[in-house]
């Protein structure tokens, strides 16, 4: 069982985002979007290897049809049009089959799209990290695959294999971006926080609210009620408060189940948001399909 977390610059317009998601068909699992990110991340995933690589191909070559990356405006950052697309094993016993399908797409987009690709995480032979590929491409690092510079309307593409991550964000009740971005700042590991935490403070101007937006990359050492509860300390002790836990994408069900219930209560991260769940929920006899 393969997942592939395809990370598009899209997030305002909902007739682009729901073709999109109609082009990955039925390996599609979740989708997020977020305006003021300008960002739509689709978990796709299936019984077999080249269910997730057929779906993540259709929405990039859906995506490189009506996108257009020098236009594109929002506080996250990116590299393309189609900006990350991480692989992951969901079975990770035996062959390294994310590591196989990342260098596969790679190889597709830069020759079927023309799309320059960095490879990153146990798809790249010096396993560097998505950060290390954001602040090196094109400057210190050419492309694995593809042109030499970016596409004039897709930009480049990171492309990684990885273990199961969690992406959260925390939202200040207020519009209060310095504190965020202390708080970030505090809680990143790369700053001496948590470890595992990758941490951004951001504006959400359509909102009147700063975010603290976190990449959870290794659970084991840092799950999500440890981050998010960091950041909640944090916060108050800065004077703020935060209005609303959001969960991008899915979590593992064994990370839902290892937070407590008073955790669950404050964050109302929904009972159903997990990858097994919506999986059996897609699969042909299993509950809803």
């Amino acid at each position: 069982m393969l997942e592939c977390v395809l990370n598009v610059s899209e997030g305002r317009h909902t007739d682009v985002v729901a073709d999109l998601a109609a082009a990955a068909g039925p390996s599609l699992l979740d989708v997020h979007v977020d305006p003021d990110h300008h960002r739509s991340v689709y978990t796709l995933a299936g019984p077999g290897i080249a269910d997730a690589e057929r779906a993540a191909r259709a929405l990039a070559r859906a995506a490189a049809g009506c996108l257009h990356l020098p236009s594109h405006e929002g506080v996250h950052p990116r590299l393309g049009a189609v900006d990350v697309v991480p692989f992951v094993d969901l079975e990770p016993e035996g062959p390294d089959r994310a590591r196989v399908a990342a260098r596969r797409f790679a190889a597709w987009i830069a020759e079927e799209l023309g799309v320059p690709a960095f490879l990153y995480g146990r798809a790249d032979r010096q396993g560097r990290t998505l950060p290390e590929v954001r602040r090196d491409a094109f400057v210190r690092r050419s492309p694995d695959a593809g042109p030499s510079e970016p596409h004039p309307h897709l930009g480049a593409v990171a492309v990684g294999a990885r273990d199961v991550l969690v992406a959260v964000n925390c939202d200040l009740a207020d519009a209060d971006v310095a504190l965020a971005r202390r708080v970030a700042g505090a809680v990143r590991e790369r700053g001496g926080g948590l470890p595992g935490v990758r941490a951004l403070g951001l504006p959400l101007d359509s909102r009147g609210r700063a975010q603290v937006s976190m990449n959870l990359v290794d659970l084991a050492a840092t799950g999500i009620e440890a981050a998010c509860t960091e950041v909640r300390r944090l916060v108050e002790a800065g004077g703020g408060q935060v209005a609303r836990v959001e969960l991008v994408g899915l979590l593992p069900r064994a990370e839902l189940s290892r937070c407590s219930a008073g955790f669950l209560a404050w964050s109302r991260i929904p009972a159903d948001a997990t990858i097994e769940g919506r999986l059996a929920a897609s699969t042909p006899g299993g509950p809803g399909g």
